[in-house]
């Protein structure tokens, strides 16, 4: 695919340009460059209000399609979408991923309901339930988080044992999720249970949008990490109530849902992700020239092939953004190209880590503060970026459940055995 940015994508970089330099003033620049992985609780206050400020101007939900909805939201662009966000073609989501980049903004907080549901509401909810949800996800008003992953069921989510029954009109959830993000913030969770006494495997799951705000019913527990915060929880639900009208895509057919929304996990926002990636990459590259790490031959080879892999990175998801039209769920879109881009970001990321490490050598190993019994983690940002990157080839689907994925479903090969 040849990608290139046209007069209108220019124009468009020079409105977005304009509006972060002008809105990245007083508490919002105190927020600049928090938030990232392994930081999540920075600036927690100041980046909600962000979401808000983005949402007042239209600056969310630039690559959903059109949809139902009144308009709700009050965005100003050229070229609004229903919902006040700004209409956006794919090169145009870049050029705004890459002013966002480079203004170091603050990390986002509504990236699940944003890129995830958002995106799966468009393509499997009903018009009532798109007119619901997605004008406060659009106002930056409404948190998401993702109810997936259970205990003995992560990346083999067929093997999920959260049930839930129909009693009226509702719903009543119960059982347990993992490593659920900002599960302590969000305002709803997506959740995959099964709805089908007796059910195994891909079938008699529904995908069910539930409420957080359910005392005694809803318990979240902080999940301690490597790098001693907590964006990571445990989710237990004991008669959690969903309204019968909120199972996205009807009863039983959640697992076509769940694999449509990886499929809009791993599209644009690979790109959107990789710029992060670039800026990661720039901060090792200057920790090698300021220290004389660079000298070495070895490392030098190791940042250079690091560069390379990137590039191989952009140019491997604009060929399979560019083969399905933007989307790596629809026709023409390539069943393996999910799988792949996980398995090339998940290794190079934490390869990225461990060689942030090396360039600092033993001094790596040593805290920028006092260590002390009560806050013994005080991390600086290479520091938290190898700790966290250890899960890279675990969280989002293992490395091993990928490769299953192409062998299976791409090459035909035969199926693993259970």
């Amino acid at each position: 695919m040849e990608f290139g940015f046209t007069p209108e994508d220019e124009e468009f970089r020079e409105e977005a340009r304009a509006w972060l330099n002008g809105h990245l003033t007083g508490v919002f620049a105190g927020a600049a460059g928090r938030g990232g992985p392994g930081s999540e609780h920075e600036g927690a206050k100041e980046r909600r209000a962000w979401e808000r400020e983005l949402g007042r101007d239209g600056w969310i939900g630039l690559g959903w399609g059109v949809g139902a909805g009144d308009g709700a939201g009050g965005g100003s662009g050229a070229g609004s979408g229903v919902y006040g966000n700004r209409r956006a073609s794919l090169t145009q989501q870049v050029v705004w991923a890459e002013e966002y980049a480079r203004v170091r903004a603050p990390g986002r907080y509504g990236h699940i309901g944003e890129n995830l549901l958002a995106p799966t509401l468009l393509a499997h909810g009903t018009r009532e339930q798109q007119d619901e949800f997605l004008p406060p996800i659009a106002r930056g008003e409404v948190l998401w988080c993702q109810g997936y992953s259970e205990p003995g069921a992560g990346s083999d989510l067929a093997g999920l044992r959260t049930v839930a029954v129909r009693d009226g009109d509702v719903y009543r959830v119960t059982g347990q999720k993992i490593w659920t993000s900002l599960a302590h913030e969000a305002d709803w969770c997506f959740v995959l249970a099964r709805t089908e006494p007796g059910s195994t495997g891909h079938r008699g799951i529904s995908f069910l949008l539930v409420p957080m705000d359910q005392p005694g019913r809803v318990e979240v527990r902080p999940i301690r990490q490597l790098t001693g915060t907590s964006e990571f929880n445990e989710v237990f639900f004991d008669g959690a109530v969903a309204r019968a009208s909120h199972v996205v895509g009807g009863a039983g057919n959640g697992w076509r849902v769940a694999m449509g929304l990886l499929g809009f996990e791993r599209g644009v926002s690979t790109l959107v992700q990789q710029i992060g990636f670039a800026e990661e990459l720039g901060s090792v590259v200057r920790e090698a020239l300021d220290s004389g790490a660079v000298d070495d031959p070895v490392l030098r080879d190791r940042l250079v092939r690091q560069w390379a892999e990137l590039r191989v990175m952009r140019w491997n998801a604009l060929r399979t953004l560019g083969s399905s039209g933007g989307s790596r769920t629809g026709p023409g879109a390539d069943a393996g190209a999910p799988s792949v881009a996980k398995l090339l970001w998940g290794g190079w990321h934490q390869r990225l880590g461990e060689l942030a490490m090396a360039v600092r050598g033993a001094a790596g190993a040593v805290g920028p503060g006092d260590w002390s019994e009560s806050d013994p983690y005080e991390l600086d940002a290479l520091q938290r970026l190898f700790l966290f990157t250890r899960a890279d080839t675990i969280y989002g689907g293992s490395d091993e459940i990928q490769r299953n994925i192409i062998a299976e479903r791409v090459l035909g090969l035969p199926r693993e055995a259970r």
